[in-house]
C-alpha cells in the first residue's frame, strides 16, 4: 500500500487517518519537530478520537518524512499554514487539535485564531520562540538532527538524519505560542511531563496560570518523549476523555 497524500492549497501532505471521513467533527494530531505521523503514540490518539466520533488525521509536516518537498519547506510558518489548510480541506468542521512539543506550539498558533477549532490539547508544548540549535550540530547553513524510526516506542540504533536550513530558527523566532495562549479563550488541555528536559514544571505552570478559562492541566510522570512510555500514551487518552466530557 502506497503513501496516502492529500493536496491542500499550498502543500502535498502524507497522512494517516482513522474513523469516518463524513463525520461532522475533525481531530488533527500534530507531531513535534522532525517527528513523524507514524509514531505509535499518534496512532493511539487517532484511534481514541475515531472511537469518540471524530475523523482523525495526522500528517508529516511539509518537507519531512513522506510529505513531498525539501526541508526548506519545514518552517513554523508553513506548519501552521498546513494545519489551517487541512482544516479547510475537510470542510472547516468543528476541529480538535492535539500536538506534541513543537506540534503543540503549532496547534496553539493555528488553533487560537481559526474559528473552526473548538479545542486544543498540547503535550509537552515547546513554549516560546524556537530555541537556537546547539553549535555542535551546525553544518554550514544547516543543522544536523536525527529521529527514531517508527513506531517510535523506543530509541532505535538506526535513525533518520535531517539537515535542516538554519532559516527554520529565523522563521520560528517570529512566533511565541506562550504569548498567544494568554489571549486564547478556547478550551485548552495542557499536558506536561514532570521530567520534561525542555520546559520545567515551574515554567509551564507559570504560563498556565496566565491563560484564560476554560482550561485543564495534567502532569505526566515521564520525560519529554512520552511516546517511549505506553502507559503515558494511554493516560493522555484518558485525560482527553475527561477534557471532552467537560467541554
Amino acid at each position: 500500500m502506497g503513501v496516502e497524500l492529500i493536496k491542500t492549497k499550498s502543500f502535498e501532505l502524507a497522512v494517516i487517518t482513522r474513523g469516518e471521513e463524513d463525520s461532522d467533527k475533525l481531530a488533527i494530531v500534530l507531531p513535534g519537530r522532525l517527528d513523524t505521523k507514524d509514531y505509535a503514540c499518534f496512532a493511539s490518539h487517532l484511534e481514541f478520537m475515531a472511537n469518540k466520533g471524530f475523523y482523525g488525521i495526522s500528517f508529516d509536516p511539509p518537507g519531512t518524512w513522506e510529505s513531498p518537498g525539501g526541508l526548506e519547506l519545514f518552517t513554523t510558518t508553513n506548519y501552521t499554514k498546513a494545519v489551517n489548510e487541512v482544516i479547510e480541506y475537510f470542510g472547516s468542521k468543528p476541529t480538535l487539535l492535539l500536538g506534541h512539543s513543537r506540534g503543540g506550539a503549532t496547534a496553539v498558533l493555528a488553533g487560537c485564531g481559526n474559528p473552526a477549532v473548538v479545542g486544543i490539547v498540547t503535550i509537552n508544548e515547546s513554549l516560546g520562540t524556537s530555541s537556537p540549535p546547539d553549535p555542535e550540530t551546525i553544518r554550514g547553513d544547516k543543522y544536523l538532527d536525527h529521529r527514531d524510526l517508527p513506531p517510535g516506542t523506543k530509541k532505535t540504533s538506526e535513525q533518520i538524519e535531517f539537515l535542516v536550513p538554519l532559516t527554520y530558527f529565523d522563521d520560528g523566532a517570529r512566533y511565541d505560542d506562550a504569548e498567544v495562549l494568554k489571549t486564547c479563550t478556547k478550551p485548552k488541555l495542557i499536558i506536561s511531563s514532570k521530567y520534561d528536559e525542555f520546559n520545567s514544571q515551574a515554567e509551564v505552570k507559570a504560563v498556565y496560570e496566565q491563560i484564560p478559562e476554560p482550561k485543564m492541566f495534567h502532569e505526566l510522570n515521564c520525560n519529554h518523549d512520552y511516546r517511549y512510555h505506553p502507559e503515558m500514551v494511554e493516560e493522555v487518552n484518558r485525560v482527553m476523555l475527561e477534557f471532552l466530557e467537560k467541554v
